[in-house]
């Protein structure tokens, strides 16, 4: 039997990277997955892919960061499939800036869409996992949540912010059968990071003791176990896939 055998799963910021990685996993693994993201054509574009190899993944172009368009899509999907079993939080971006050059606005478009939604989807889908007396959910940190980053205090703030957020929600939601966890990825090869200067890649790979980048995969692989039966009394943690960076 497949891991995620008659699951639901919503994966927001799906379309590309470690969300396309965890979709495609979880979709061979059993599950009904869901894309949420705000770019349709991207969307279309990997249903598509996903058909090519043989899966199906449905797609809705929700921006996480409106709630009222994830409250709507929540509610389409538990009426479409009767029930909402995972969530995955991935949906996050990037505004570098120093504290000294960052905007208001730079500010708060990361937190708008990495922090509150984050909280706009638990909000919405938790209700459904209520329901059932069951659920699952990931929430994607980063390595520096645990350590900062020059240039990144609005990043860095959101994803530190995902942490605390799941110590309280495991703590609010675990005695209801749902586990609320975190998964904090190191230097991972996505195609924004591929496209970078090979002596900064290089650089990059030094620090990391295992001597790679990770692979979209690998943090892919790390949700699943969250995610599946096989974690039941994981609950409040923070995973950190990193290569050994955090050591």
């Amino acid at each position: 039997m497949k891991r995620l055998e008659n699951k639901v799963a919503i994966i927001t910021g799906g379309t590309a990277g470690i969300g396309a990685a965890t979709a495609i996993k979880f979709a061979q693994e059993g599950a009904t997955v869901i894309v949420w993201a705000r770019n349709p054509e991207r969307g279309k574009n990997f249903v598509e892919s996903a058909k090519a190899q043989g899966l199906t993944i449905d797609f809705q172009p929700i921006d996480s960061s409106n709630y009222e368009a994830v409250v709507a899509g929540a509610k389409a999907v538990n009426d479409k499939y009767g029930k909402i079993d995972i969530l995955i939080n991935n949906a996050g971006i990037t505004n570098d800036s120093t504290l000294k050059k960052m905007t208001v606005e730079q500010w708060q478009n990361v937190i708008d869409i990495n922090l509150s939604g984050a909280f706009y989807c638990v909000k919405a889908i938790s209700p459904y996992m209520l329901e059932k007396g069951y659920g699952r959910i990931i929430n994607t940190s980063s390595v520096v949540a645990l350590y900062g980053n020059f240039g990144q205090t609005n990043y860095v703030a959101t994803k530190a912010g995902l942490i605390g957020m799941t110590k309280t929600l495991a703590r609010e939601l675990g005695r209801k059968g749902i586990t609320v966890n975190a998964v904090a990825p190191g230097f991972i090869e996505t195609d924004m990071v591929a496209k970078m200067p090979e002596e900064v890649l290089n650089g990059m790979r030094a620090k990391v003791p295992v001597g790679r980048l990770g692979q979209p995969e690998d943090i892919a692989n790390a949700f699943l176990f969250l995610a599946s039966d096989e974690a039941p009394y994981v609950n409040g943690a923070t995973l950190s896939v990193d290569g050994g960076m955090t050591v």
